[in-house]
């Protein structure tokens, strides 16, 4: 088989008949050396059900060439029945994808095989035309690049306070990404200043794009989670009568069926108990995250007035009850925020970990929730976020092959891929424990550290030029 995969794709067509005798007889058979002749087996002389046994362990970075084959490999290595027998052997490979923008409004995606260490470039996402009905006698079409801005979160909030000018001329951005069944979503996002409905899935095994059933609503700056083999949406923006509206909404995507399902809305409690009514004009509500931990989604709240924000704690929804109830005190309050209260968290080997930054260019802070004390707690006390003023993501965290990884520009300014050998908090949970109810707030204990230089390691680098990182999710297939 490694010489039908070696041999080249331009070779001249030609036909090689061989003889094999037994007990006097002949059998004649007929081989092509031609990659574009499709034999009756994916490999010669052999059942189909055994060469796919073969193709299911041979590691997925040599799948796109596996397609040039034949049009037999092609429909085998891109078949559910391949990736069916990855699972069943254990054989599946997790991958980092991540999300970059470059100069004039593009976007790009990647992918990194961390075990080969390779690097690979998704097609670029198409270019969708849409038709704006709301002219009269005339139809307006405009491009929706589906992501990528350089207009921040900070521009979206100043739209709420009546300055609209930053949203009209910024053609898309505030797309959210996410991940469920082995594919990647894109999901709705400003058109101008119109918030879309729309959904883009790319499916790996085909490394294709293609659009799915859109949302309920047009939603910009929504969070994801996945949770039980669905996708979940969140909050984020939308267009009202005096402008931008934050969401209260939910809704869940089952990629068994295609379709959308309504969520119940998050109550934001801690906004209704404003004590004024100017208050409750000038504070905006917003969901700034989503994780899934424990067996249901915690989303971390805040409270905007541009150019401030003031961290409400959070919700979490419970899909059992299918409802929502307050997020322990010391886990809202305590959750580290980025730019705007964004808030970054990843989970890895059932623990809860967010990258707390600085104000300077070359630290943070890794901290763990203990759901026992309701605190966050650092187990590193020092990680390397360069470009931290010039980038709207100088970092981004991702858990994969069982560890916590930080992706952000080296000294190099190349985007490096470090992965964290992080010690154990001082207080496990159990795997049978749940979240805590409590309503008090807990101290932030710091916990013991080690060497920082023991702790990070790179793993894979590449660079992605001027272009900034924008988001990362990791598929296993």
């Amino acid at each position: 088989m490694g010489s039908l995969l070696s041999s080249p794709a331009s070779r001249t067509r030609e036909t090689i008949d061989y003889e094999l005798s037994q007990n006097g007889s002949c059998k004649r058979l007929r081989m092509s050396s031609s990659f574009g002749d499709d034999s009756p087996r994916l490999i010669p002389s052999l059942p189909d059900e055994i060469s796919f046994q073969i193709l299911a362990r041979i590691p997925r970075i040599c799948y796109l060439d596996m397609k040039l084959v034949s049009r037999s490999w092609k429909a085998a290595v891109t078949s559910n029945e391949l990736f069916e027998i990855r699972k069943e052997l254990g054989t599946r490979e997790e991958w980092l994808y991540i999300l970059t923008k470059i100069e004039e409004e593009k976007v790009l995606w990647h992918a990194l095989d961390p075990t080969a260490r390779k690097w690979q470039k998704l097609p670029p996402m198409p270019n969708v035309v849409y038709e704006d009905k709301s002219k009269k006698g005339l139809s307006s079409l405009h491009l929706w690049n589906v992501v990528g801005s350089s207009i921040k979160i900070a521009d979206v909030i100043k739209g709420w306070l009546g300055h609209k000018d930053a949203l009209d001329r910024m053609p898309f951005c505030g797309c959210a990404i996410g991940a469920v069944d082995g594919c990647l979503f894109v999901l709705g996002g400003f058109s101008k200043s119109t918030a879309m409905r729309c959904v883009w899935k790319y499916d790996p095994r085909l490394n294709a794009w293609k659009e799915v059933n859109s949302m309920s609503i047009g939603r910009a700056y929504c969070k994801t989670g996945r949770l039980n083999g669905k996708l979940y949406v969140v909050g984020g923006v939308s267009q009202g009568r005096g402008g931008l509206m934050p969401l209260q909404s939910a809704e869940v995507f089952d990629p068994c069926t295609g379709l959308w399902a309504p969520v119940p809305s998050m109550p934001f409690s801690k906004a209704q108990v404003l004590p004024t009514p100017f208050l409750a004009d000038m504070l905006k509500p917003i969901a700034t995250g989503m994780t899934s931990y424990r067996g249901r989604l915690c989303v971390p709240q805040s409270l905007y007035s541009w150019p401030f924000f003031v961290d409400v704690g959070g919700e979490i929804y419970d899909p059992e009850t299918d409802s929502w109830m307050d997020m322990p005190a010391g886990m809202g309050e305590g959750w580290p925020a980025k730019q705007a209260g964004t808030k970054l968290s990843v989970v890895v080997d059932g623990e809860l970990y967010a990258l707390d930054p600085s104000s300077s260019l070359d630290s943070g802070k890794i901290k763990v929730y203990d759901e026992v004390e309701d605190a966050w707690k650092v187990v590193v006390g020092k990680v390397p976020v360069y470009d931290f003023t010039d980038s709207e993501s100088p970092y981004l965290l991702a858990g994969f092959l069982g560890k916590l990884h930080v992706i952000t520009r080296d000294a190099n300014n190349e985007t490096a891929i470090l992965q964290a050998d992080v010690p154990k908090h001082l207080h496990a949970p159990s795997s049978c424990s749940t979240l805590p109810s409590s309503s008090s707030t807990s101290e932030n204990i710091t916990a013991p550290v080690g060497e920082e230089t023991d702790i990070f390691k790179v793993v894979a680098t590449k660079n992605f030029g001027t272009a900034e990182l924008v988001s990362c999710q990791v598929l296993e297939i």
